[in-house]
């Protein structure tokens, strides 16, 4: 998993990025100078639930300890599986954040300064079609 997110990070897109899975709520890899590294278990468990979703879009969530505002979410719609983010980040500006699905895995990776959540979601999806002919 650590070759996907080095790959992801050549992309200069993108400044940080990990892979996830929620069985159990784990952090696989991630960038070793970003922040997504600081993942915790509650964090990945919440984002990943599939009930009460719904509030999400109210409470926002919290990612390596920044907190977030949930943009779009369309993580558990098939042929989609991608969700946007926009951290809250006062010091550093906000940053896009996507979450994309590829199979028992999410891929999270969060965009440099300036990034639109629009490009990088589509190369998130881009990416994990890349991992998921890789995996098969």
């Amino acid at each position: 998993w650590q070759d996907c997110i080095t790959l992801f990070l050549q992309t200069e897109m993108c400044c940080d990025a990990a892979i996830i899975t929620n069985s159990p709520p784990w952090l696989l890899a991630s960038y070793s100078e970003g922040n997504l590294f600081q993942l915790n278990q509650e964090e990945i468990q919440i984002l990943l639930a599939r009930d009460g979703r719904e509030k999400l879009f109210h409470q926002g969530i919290t990612l390596a300890g920044t907190k977030c505002l949930l943009i779009r979410d369309n993580l558990y719609t098939e042929g989609n599986n991608t969700m946007d983010l926009r951290t809250k980040a006062q010091s550093r500006g906000s940053q896009a954040v996507t979450v994309v699905q590829i199979e028992s895995v999410y891929l999270v990776v969060m965009g440099q300064k300036g990034t639109e959540g629009g490009p990088l979601n589509l190369k998130a999806f881009e990416m994990a079609g890349y991992i998921k002919e890789a995996i098969h």
